[in-house]
């Protein structure tokens, strides 16, 4: 297929519950240059801009904190995802916390919105909490939901304010109104930490989750190939890997909101790049490492390179 990569980085730490994250991509950059690899000089570069300056503010909504500077950073993530694709290139999205996925979901779909968009979320989080659901109000525990326009009113325990739910409205809306993807087009891998709100709305829409006992009873080759026979029907797919759907043991701490129980770093690679050489595959997203959390260096980050290099190698062939 050899495609021509472009990267965009997105230092986005807005919607994280630890602060570090925006660190994230210069920690992989810093892995690549400490092993001596020029990888970060082959391919053109785009910055995202972002409004980390919040950070430094009061939170003002506390069921969706920081949603008005989210707002900005989804409507950035989405025009850079977009013209990527318009010019032909493959967007390989290196990001902080995974709040900002939302906007890279609304910019595939805004370059292809004839297009039926599969996602595969591998993940230790399920990400489909609302306003509505949310206990921490950290909104990189919401993306999927804004992605596929829903609120979950059925198991609400929160009540925003206007402003959020005007908010809250735009983000479903970036890109192109309404939903992107369907239920039935998401596939989870890994995820194992979730909320009561968030297995309702799993239960309600059906969506399919491959569990890391799954991988290990069946195999990474077969849930691989479960996960693409169930998206035969979509005609481009999304990955997004968050470093935290790995086990912390054989990687480390480095990271928002670490998971025992996770995948290998072998079972990620295969998994990674086998969807990697699908040609439906029209944009990967890296998320979460968090340096300022590794107890071991800069262990994920150096992990999440080689990830990131046997990802890459397998989209160029």
């Amino acid at each position: 297929m050899n495609r021509t990569i472009e990267l965009l980085i997105n230092k986005s730490e807005i919607t994280a519950g630890t602060r570090g994250a925006s660190l994230g991509p210069e920690a992989i950059m810093t892995a690549a240059r400490t092993q001596g690899s020029h990888f970060f000089s082959k391919y053109p570069k785009r910055s995202i801009a972002d409004r980390n300056d919040v950070l430094d503010n009061p939170i003002k909504y506390p069921n969706a904190k920081r949603i008005h500077a989210l707002v900005e950073v989804f409507e950035n993530v989405s025009k850079e995802v977009k013209t990527t694709l318009e010019n032909d290139k493959f967007p390989l999205v290196i990001a902080a916390d995974h709040g900002s996925a939302g906007g890279t979901i609304a910019g595939i779909k805004a370059a292809h919105p004839d297009k039926r968009l599969g996602v595969i979320w591998i993940d230790a989080h399920a990400d489909i909490h609302t306003p509505y659901t949310t206990p921490s109000g950290n909104m990189h525990g919401m993306p999927l939901a804004t992605a596929l326009n829903e609120d979950n009113l059925a198991s609400q325990i929160n009540d925003p304010s206007e402003d959020v739910v005007t908010m809250w409205s735009q983000l479903k809306n970036t890109g192109v109104p309404g939903p992107k993807i369907k239920a039935e087009d998401i596939v989870y891998i890994a995820v194992r930490d979730t909320e009561g709100p968030e297995n309702d709305i799993i239960d309600r829409l059906n969506i399919r989750n491959y569990k890391v006992e799954d991988v290990r009873s069946q195999g990474a080759e077969a849930i691989a190939s479960a996960t693409l026979d169930q998206l035969n029907e979509c005609d481009i797919i999304y990955i997004s890997f968050d470093v935290d759907s790995m086990e912390p043991s054989h990687t480390s701490h480095g990271t928002g909101t670490p998971v025992g129980n996770g995948l290998m770093p072998e079972e990620a690679k295969y998994l990674l790049t086998r969807f990697a050489a699908q040609e439906k595959t029209a944009c990967i997203e890296f998320v979460e490492v968090n340096p300022c959390l590794d107890e071991k260096l800069n262990t994920m980050a150096e992990v999440a390179f080689e990830l990131l290099e046997a990802t890459v190698a397998e989209l160029e062939k």
